[in-house]
């Protein structure tokens, strides 16, 4: 995996370029500004992968991402589940009774709620977690923190004031991995793999549900359906579907079938193992 480059959105130290060294030990991983940068590079044959955060356990989904998916020539090719253990952040020296400020993005501030809350701290929304870090080490200022996590308190010589400042201890987000090259496990019926598709129905009575009858007379589950808007449309709606199974399985092959005669613009976004975390209790 030496030879592997990643690329991810955010700084150092963010959640993204610790899953990309959890699911790559060996891999090196480059920072990018946004997510379209870190696609983009997998795109122009920069980077092999792309670890692209897609929903978090408290958070939800993160919508750019299911926008922006279809409209690059990307496939996922694995998926990645990393727990997300929110650290309190400070300069060195500083306590919790010192921080009257805490940054971080968005999603993590929101997934820290509660802990805010009961320390009476003022919020503030920032691009990066680790980026907020970051910037909280170059103020010099004990009543400023972030939230963040282990490693960037590492890389950015903060305190660590609180290493569980999440409200949910299972706090956990998925990923997932992107490459140019489209690639399909062969089929082994003794393991678990996840389909991943978009597509938008024909416009007629009941045409969601018929498109997706397929699935359940076939004995097929449905891991995830989410919907969203087309740009520039409010009466066209894009469904994403990870599907429980692979399309050599003839039940899939079936539901498949279905699908196609009422759905149009279906696109196959990737087949892929499911990752471990899926198989606990």
């Amino acid at each position: 995996m030496s030879d592997i480059i990643i690329a991810y959105q955010g700084v150092e130290g963010a959640y993204s370029h610790l899953a990309c060294k959890n699911a790559y030990p060996q891999s090196l991983s480059i920072a990018c500004e946004t997510f379209t940068q870190a696609m983009r590079m997998v795109e122009s044959d920069t980077a092999n992968l792309a670890m692209i955060p897609l929903e978090n356990s408290t958070a939800g989904r993160v919508e750019e991402i299911y926008r922006l998916i279809p409209k690059l020539e990307l496939n996922i090719v694995a998926e990645h589940f990393e727990p997300v253990r929110h650290c309190l952040l400070g300069i060195k020296g500083a306590t919790i009774e010192n921080i009257k400020t805490v940054a971080s993005h968005p999603q993590a501030l929101a997934q820290c709620r509660q802990n805010i809350a009961r320390l009476g701290l003022k919020a503030e929304a920032k691009f990066d977690t680790a980026g907020s870090a970051k910037e909280v080490q170059s103020l010099k200022d004990p009543t400023k923190g972030a939230i963040a996590s282990k490693m960037a308190a590492n890389l950015y010589d903060l305190e660590i004031l609180n290493e569980n400042f999440g409200d949910d201890a299972g706090n956990t987000t998925r990923f997932i991995i992107l490459s140019k090259e489209k690639t399909i496990p062969k089929y082994d019926p003794n393991k678990g793999y996840i389909t991943s598709l978009v597509f938008t129905v024909r416009d007629i009575p009941a045409a969601l549900y018929k498109a997706l009858g397929g699935f359940a007379t076939n004995g097929i589950n449905l891991a995830k359906l989410e919907s969203y808007t087309l740009a520039g449309s409010l009466k066209v709606s894009q469904f994403h579907l990870d599907i429980d199974g692979h399309p050599e399985n003839k039940s899939l092959v079936l539901a498949l079938d279905e699908l196609r005669y009422f759905a149009k613009d279906i696109k196959m976004l990737g087949v892929y193992e499911k990752h471990p975390f899926r198989f606990k209790n």
